[in-house]
């Protein structure tokens, strides 16, 4: 009887081992390895589970060395006496607790086997699209309440409206796929465990506008995330889901991955859009929006993984299902991505609502170090830092920006009461000098004197009047910069000097 066996193959389980751990274990007669995607439990990589007549048992963390141990001790027959066995997979609490909307497959199947794939529900959004408008597509996303996980927020169903309704013959559908933000990750894994979910939502997208070209715009740095999307897509164009005449519709949609070229500010759809013309990535002016005047001058949707992964569900499911999670104007869930100082660092998919602290000590665990936690960065390297005094705050777009914060990819960056926070703002500065695309003043020239400043500050060089300087050099960033690389360096940095202000007088 031949035994099944899961074995992640994405980036994060592969840095600590996967590999090594799925060759010692091929090497046993009647067993199959399926290299699935990681659940994203990242403190439990990697994680071995063996289907069992009882679903999956889990082992982790698991190395090459541990396999004989683990084999003696019963792990092909499910066996839960060792030190390593986490027991059912479902029933592992970090994962239990979840409410998994995009990321329903993940870790479930293989990421490139169609088969798999259309086992668990994919595809039907797409059968059920093609069957549909573009109006009545872009209707049913608008009443699902999705919002742009990349950071703005902004209304997809509103955007795709907005490209539905321009003229032309010629419409891209361009993903953006360059996750640069610190402590993020969530993009990666979609790509890695379930990259069907990204390249059906993108044909509903194609499909529903009239586009029939697309590009996923991708960070380089991601080459496993390169290697399973192409082979995926030439899977889905091998069964007619991408290409020509998809599914006998009479509709097309082609697509490709383009390699991005390791610069922060591609992660901004203009600047993305210039690098994906083929030059330099600088942003550009709005208006006229990327939706009327985008791709080689042409209507575009431009979206982030998160949101167009998540609609092949808004379709199979239906609107009122998704628009069902979530809180006020945030519908549905948010991939968080807990990152940083934590005991339990992964990602987390829950309704729009959960607190902070729940995030950070139910799920993350608390401190890696055993020290008390003392700022937590939300929304990536522009994000403000949170003291302990806002962790109350309810994880939604409205809340978060009532109290000066910003939700942004979702990412979580945990620090403990080691942090020099004058340092971290610093750092903030000095990111914004290095990866500006120097076409507007404020930010090429503001965030190198914002540096210049804070070490002034730091050595007590005329403190007051330096502080006071500073804060007028973030005010004329914020509202000076031409796009969010300037416009939002100031909030990491005055979030630092507001609530941790000590620091800046050690």
């Amino acid at each position: 009887m031949t035994t099944t066996i899961y074995i992640p193959r994405d980036s994060a389980a592969i840095s600590v081992g996967a590999d090594f751990v799925a060759n010692k274990l091929a090497q046993l007669d009647e067993v199959e390895i399926i290299r699935n995607g990681s659940r994203g439990l990242f403190w439990l990589e990697p994680m071995v589970e063996v289907q069992t007549d009882q679903g999956r048992i889990a082992y982790g963390p698991v190395t090459a060395d541990q396999i004989d141990g683990l084999i003696e001790a019963g792990m092909l027959e499910g066996k839960q006496d060792h030190a390593l066995c986490l027991g059912k997979t479902d029933d592992i609490p970090y994962l239990a607790k979840q409410q998994r909307l995009t990321f329903e497959r993940a870790g479930l199947i293989d990421p490139v086997s169609l088969e798999d794939y259309t086992a668990h529900e994919g595809y039907q959004g797409l059968q059920r699209a093609l069957g549909m408008t573009g109006q009545a597509c872009v209707d049913e996303v608008k009443a699902s309440g999705l919002r742009g996980r990349g950071g703005a927020a902004f209304p997809t169903g509103i955007k795709w409206q907005t490209v539905l309704d321009a003229p032309g013959e010629k419409k891209y559908i361009v993903c953006n796929a360059d996750e640069g933000d610190s402590g993020t990750f969530a993009d990666r894994l979609q790509m890695e465990a379930d990259p069907f979910g990204l390249i059906e939502g993108m044909t509903i997208a194609g499909i529903t506008v009239g586009a029939d070209k697309g590009y996923i715009y991708l960070r380089e740095e991601y080459p496993h995330a390169h290697q399973i999307l192409n082979e995926a897509i030439a899977n889905a164009e091998q069964h007619n889901w991408l290409g020509d005449n998809i599914q006998n519709s009479g509709k097309h949609f082609h697509l490709e991955v383009r390699l991005g070229a390791k610069s922060y500010i591609c992660g901004e759809e203009t600047a993305l859009l210039e690098s994906l013309e083929g030059k330099r990535g600088v942003v550009r002016a709005k208006p006229p929006l990327p939706a009327l005047e985008g791709l080689f001058g042409k209507p575009t949707i431009v979206n982030n993984v998160l949101s167009l992964s998540s609609i092949p569900g808004i379709f199979a499911k239906g609107a009122a299902h998704y628009a069902d999670f979530g809180m006020g104007r945030s519908r549905g869930t948010m991939p968080f991505q807990l990152a940083g100082n934590l005991k339990q660092p992964g990602l987390v998919e829950l309704a729009f609502g959960v607190t902070l602290r729940e995030l950070l000590e139910d799920f993350g665990g608390g401190s890696a170090s055993g020290r008390p936690l003392r700022a937590v960065q939300v929304g990536g390297p522009l994000g403000p830092y949170m003291p302990e005094s806002q962790w109350d705050t309810q994880m939604d777009y409205e809340a978060l920006i009532q109290i000066g914060g910003m939700l942004g990819h979702g990412g979580l960056v945990a620090f403990d009461d080691s942090v020099d926070m004058a340092e971290q703002a610093r750092f903030s500065m000095e990111f914004c000098a290095e990866e500006s695309c120097g076409k507007c003043t404020p930010c090429r020239v503001g965030a190198v004197r914002g540096v210049e400043t804070i070490d002034k500050i730091r050595a007590n060089d005329e403190r007051a009047q330096n502080t006071e300087l500073l804060k007028n050099l973030c005010n004329t960033m914020e509202k000076g910069s031409l796009c969010a690389m300037g416009g939002m360096t100031p909030f990491p940095v005055m979030s630092a000097l507001n609530h941790f202000g000590e620091d800046f007088e050690k």
